[in-house]
């Protein structure tokens, strides 16, 4: 293989913030510090809301179809147990919720945050995983009425929950598990 390519990816890998190059050093995988872990998973619990809310302007009737079956079947795994799938179903429904938002710019920020959150975090199965789904259909909803405003609220409060759940991988602190000033509730994760 050629020097470019592998240039390019290094430059992509650390322009992305895994890798970390030094002149006449080479590249090693970046160590992320304590608070760049938490700014990654806030600023996902901060943008996550906003495509919700443009969900519900912008959806097709595809978006909603895909995310309508998302939830019948990760309503009905969690129901029976079948909890194995449970966390892809999460990642597509999540992903299905931003590409409705129809923004490039939030799709590519939000596809970039979930993969530097799966390489930092360990993310624990949700403790109710009946309510994380009964979560994800309110939002669906939501955004099927067209309500902006209830997309975002739902969105934000179930993000909000479903922080507990993310444990940073190897040592260091756990990630706060509210903003200062929210209200704790125990909730599942998503």
């Amino acid at each position: 293989m050629s020097r470019v390519p592998v240039r390019e990816a290094l430059r992509t890998l650390e322009a992305e913030g895994f890798v970390v190059t030094r002149r006449h050093a080479g590249a090693q995988v970046a160590e992320p510090g304590a608070q760049e872990a938490v700014d990654v998973l806030e600023t996902r619990l901060l943008l996550e809301p906003l495509c919700a809310a443009r969900a519900a302007q912008r959806r097709t009737e595809a978006h909603l179809k895909v995310l309508r079956g998302l939830v019948r079947l990760g309503q009905e795994r969690a129901r029976r147990g079948q909890e194995e799938d449970l966390r892809s179903l999460g990642g597509w429904f999540h992903e299905t919720l931003v590409q409705a938002s129809a923004s490039e710019t939030l799709t590519s920020l939000l596809t970039l945050l979930r993969h530097k959150i799966a390489w930092m975090y360990v993310v624990e199965s949700p403790a109710r995983p009946q309510e994380s789904w009964a979560e994800h259909g309110a939002i669906v909803d939501a955004v099927a009425r067209g309500d902006a405003e209830r997309a975002r609220a739902l969105t934000a409060q179930h993000a909000d929950r479903a922080r507990r759940a993310h444990r940073l991988r190897g040592p260091g602190p756990r990630p706060p598990r509210r903003p200062p000033g929210r209200d704790p509730e125990e909730a599942p994760a998503w």
